[in-house]
């Protein structure tokens, strides 16, 4: 009966469109690409997975049409994020306020420590509606080999977003922190503050550091089952399938500043976008320039089968924007050629599986700029290729709410390097791409479990091969393994044929274990235990790494 009643409501009132995009953390991700291995939901488009709410809501509509094919835990999260993305369902039994008019949302103070969806501030109107929420963070870690030591991490933000005219979706978020402890460790706990310009500058009294990502993104529906969208500023975006990391842009780097298009019809998908980064930092602030980074990609989906795609990118400095790469219909490798071979091109092809029940495949063909030549001759130093194979099985022997992720990744020398330097598919130093770098392969595996809809379980292991380069006392290069993406072939100097896994031989074998607890809706706890074992092949030597941190969030 309580369903009937929920339905009939639903359908009763106006369905509000909210256009702003749902951050890539958030745990909905993770929910909806579970419904799609187990064929509850169809296309989540996670080779370009930034949803909107309005977006996540048609999806969640259509689990909710299969409820009963749903575990029970299954059944709990989908009501948890019914709550979340119903917007038009938003009262006082399920929603609250801190600041302003009430929106018909309770302004107790206690239900702070309920699982009331919570708003800082919150104003709605038919055509306009504007959300604030504040953002925490507070981290203690703790590294305990190769020596004892401890950071903590403590920010505290806001995110503003909301929509306009049901089309124009904005965000607005700001986030300041500071570091105790340990500074040099603080980037083991939180990678981002390697490329934070605040942070390793250091000049004040406290180590700090700052994010922020804001943008516009108008969509319309030309003709029914069009989706067009338009989208300019900062968020942070991902590219390509893989479920370790993805070989096209993975996520771990510095925010792109962009303008981006997508557009779906029927079978048809079409993502292009422009970008503005920097290369690596310099004392010497006149050494520092901007990068441009440029991709189109179309995929085609067929339902119940696969989807298969095939996209193109160019990274570009020295100039300002190139309007040959604005324009999203043309072949960006043919268009660097006419303009005199000055840029980094990369071509890549991709397949994730729709057509069995509870296990999907996917896999990339990554190929940085030699297109035609010598391809049966991997060995060559110019055929810098990539490639990634996995399997995600949801459900396994039958045991609800697991899942198990086997992967595996292989990067040949000099992929993602550039004769210039400054071309490298790198921004800040970090690699854009996939995080062991060229001359590498990666096993990766992930088993997760939800206990409930309160706490999950993660456990994944990889091991790492690398090949690096090898350096002499002084800081020489002496032999060129391909290994750093920041080092590129030197003709005339380097071998023209590298053998994989040459140069300094190093592997890792990596432990994580990851548990996250939501003891109260919006306030997370993480607890991470990571154990790494590194054998330096070449040098007959072996290392162990060890470190664990618990972390509160707060997205209030």
């Amino acid at each position: 009966m309580k369903k009937i009643f929920f339905l009939i409501v639903l359908i009763s009132l106006k369905i509000s469109a909210q256009q702003e995009n749902v951050p890539l953390d958030n745990n909905v991700y993770t929910f909806l690409k579970e419904m799609k291995v187990k064929k509850i939901i169809n296309n989540i488009h996670d080779d370009n997975p930034n949803m909107s709410r309005t977006e996540v809501k048609k999806l969640l509509k259509e689990i909710d049409s299969k409820i009963n094919l749903l575990s029970v835990t299954e059944k709990k999260l989908l009501r948890k994020f019914q709550d979340e993305f119903y917007d038009e369902l938003a009262d006082s039994t399920n929603t609250m306020q801190f600041l302003g008019q009430s929106q018909n949302f309770s302004k107790n103070v206690l239900d702070i420590f309920s699982d009331k969806i919570k708003h800082l501030f919150a104003y709605r109107e038919e055509k306009v509606n504007l959300y604030l929420e504040m953002l925490g963070r507070a981290l203690h870690g703790q590294t305990i080999k190769p020596s004892f030591n401890n950071s903590g991490l403590l920010d505290i933000g806001f995110r503003l977003r909301g929509t306009l005219f049901d089309n124009l979706g904005y965000n607005l978020t700001v986030q300041k922190g500071a570091v105790t402890g340990s500074v040099n460790n603080a980037t083991i706990f939180d990678p981002r503050l390697k490329y934070n310009f605040k942070f390793y500058e250091n000049v004040e009294n406290v180590s700090n550091y700052d994010f922020t990502e804001g943008y516009l993104r108008y969509f319309t529906q030309p003709i029914d089952n069009m989706d067009l969208s338009f989208q300019i500023g900062r968020e942070k975006i991902k590219l390509g399938y893989g479920y370790g990391d993805k070989l096209v842009l993975s996520g771990n780097h510095p925010y792109l500043d962009f303008i981006r298009m997508n557009f779906k019809y029927g079978i048809i998908s079409f993502s292009s976008l422009h970008a503005t980064t920097v290369g690596e930092f310099h004392e010497d602030r006149s050494l520092n320039y901007t990068k441009f980074y440029a991709y189109n990609k179309m995929k085609f989906s067929f339902k119940d089968f696969f989807e298969v795609g095939i996209g193109e990118a160019i990274i570009y400095t020295g100039r300002g924007i190139d309007l040959a790469y604005l324009n999203p219909f043309a072949f960006y490798k043919f268009e660097e050629m006419s303009l005199q071979d000055r840029d980094n091109g990369v071509l890549f092809l991709d397949f994730q599986s729709d057509c069995i029940k509870n296990l999907e495949i996917q896999a990339t063909f990554f190929l940085d700029e030699n297109i035609l030549s010598h391809l049966q001759d991997l060995e060559l130093y110019s055929n810098k290729t990539a490639y990634q194979i996995g399997a995600f099985w949801y459900t396994p022997f039958s045991i609800n709410d697991l899942s198990i992720i086997l992967e595996y990744t292989k990067i040949r020398p000099y992929v993602y390097s550039h004769i210039n330097p400054k071309n490298s598919y790198t921004a800040h130093s970090e690699l854009l791409g996939h995080r062991i770098g060229p001359n590498a392969d990666e096993l990766y595996s992930r088993i997760s479990y939800n206990l409930n809809e309160r706490l999950r379980i993660n456990f994944e292991y990889q091991h790492i091969r690398s090949g690096e380069n090898l350096y002499d006392a002084l800081g020489n290069l002496v032999f060129n393994a391909g290994g750093d993406a920041l080092v590129a072939y030197r003709d005339g100097i380097d071998a023209k044929h590298i053998k994989f896994l040459d140069g300094e031989r190093i592997n890792h074998d990596i432990f994580t274990l990851n548990l996250r607890y939501e003891p109260f809706r919006e306030c997370y706890f993480d607890l991470v235990y990571n154990y790494t074992i590194e054998k330096n092949i070449t040098k007959e030597k072996k290392n162990y790494n060890n470190f664990a941190y618990l972390k509160m969030t707060l997205e209030f």
